[in-house]
């Protein structure tokens, strides 16, 4: 079926350093809690898991803040742990305790059992979710699809749900780097194909979470975390439908390592709120797109300060083009929606037109 070309390009134009008549804006986990509206629809579905395999339920929600506020992107409401839960580790999701795994990676024994599970076949509700979004979008913005890292999926995996210490998985590193190193090729190879099958699905950008590579060492970022998802951009479908698939690479607390992420082919880095957006200018000049970076918690302030803030963001990147303006990581579920109205349609006043 042929769908519409996209009426609103701020997003594409911007990661691919094109300019734009405005700063383009979306909201890393802007599909969330922070709603009544998604919360109504997981309490529907009966648990976040359910919610994410309905693709019925799984678009509503990524359309829901579409109608509240003027973004320019929409993402899919998904989660980073897919790949491992179709690998069969048993993801389930414990309240006040976040993701957990019934059947933790331990030992080599464990990763030997892995296998790449074939998105068509287990993860088939993932793209079947990204169609119905890409048709009930009907061209207004674009659909960013995603995946987590797998230095960030490994975390999880080995670890057994999320952690402050980190004992197994940098254990495994430390001792047992040949293990750990089969297990981030392997998920490698499944990121790759996960995202290309969402860009086959209709995603006209893609993005990876790489949540917890800013817990590695200098080394062991560019050899555990890094390496792979270089090995990821390499193998994308860069090209659908006759148009250019952008690839944004995220690492909360990477900030150092921002010169390192620019050369591994992807067309924008992710920026937490840790650095000035004008210092990673700076650093990375015109390489790449940069996208971020307003501190979350921001938007507990009054209209007054958001607004400011916001600003101060624009500016400092100034009048150039590759400019996406996101939070420096997921919306709070406590943020009034109403704040990230201020935040939204102050990026568009303030946002430059480099067009001319």
């Amino acid at each position: 079926m042929s769908l519409p070309a996209l009426k609103n390009d701020r997003l594409i134009k911007a990661l691919l350093r094109q300019p734009t008549d405005t700063t383009p804006v979306w909201i890393m986990r802007q599909a969330g809690r922070y709603l009544p509206e998604y919360r109504a629809t997981r309490q529907q579905a009966g648990s976040f898991l359910d919610l994410c395999k309905n693709k019925e339920l799984a678009c509503e929600v990524t359309l829901q803040p579409l109608r509240r506020f003027d973004l320019d992107a929409a993402i899919l409401f998904s989660d980073i742990l897919t790949i491992p839960d179709a690998m069969g580790l048993g993801l389930y999701f414990a309240e006040g305790e976040g993701p957990k795994f019934e059947h933790p990676l331990r030992n080599r024994a464990d990763i030997d059992r892995l296998g790449a599970p074939d998105p068509s076949d287990s993860l088939r509700y993932v793209t079947d979710a990204v169609s119905l979004v890409r048709q009930e979008l009907n061209g207004e913005v674009p659909l960013i699809g995603f995946s987590g890292s797998p230095w960030t999926l490994s975390t999880y995996m080995v670890e057994g749900g999320s952690s402050k210490e980190y004992r197994y998985i940098k254990g495994m590193m430390y001792e047992n780097p040949a293990a750990l190193h089969q297990l981030l090729s392997t998920l490698a190879q499944s990121v790759t194909a996960y995202l290309n099958a969402q860009i086959e699905a209709g995603a006209q950008a893609v993005m990876v979470f790489d949540t917890w590579g800013g817990v590695l060492s200098p080394r062991n970022y560019r050899e555990f975390s890094l390496g792979y998802m270089q090995q990821i951009v390499a193998g994308l479908k860069r090209e659908h439908e006759g148009q250019t698939i952008p690839v944004t690479l995220f690492t909360k607390g990477g900030s150092q390592w921002l010169e390192d992420i620019a050369t591994s082919g992807c067309n924008a880095l992710g920026l937490d709120w840790t650095i000035d957006i004008d210092g990673a200018r700076a650093r990375v000049g015109d390489k790449v797109a940069l996208q971020g970076n307003l501190d979350p918690c921001v938007l507990y302030a009054d209209a007054e300060t958001i607004r400011s803030e916001v600003g101060d963001v624009i500016t400092r990147f100034g009048n150039h083009p590759g400019h996406v303006f996101n939070l420096g990581h997921g919306i709070h579920q406590a943020v009034n929606p109403e704040h990230l109205k201020v935040l939204v349609d102050a990026v568009h006043e303030f946002g430059f037109d480099i067009r001319k």
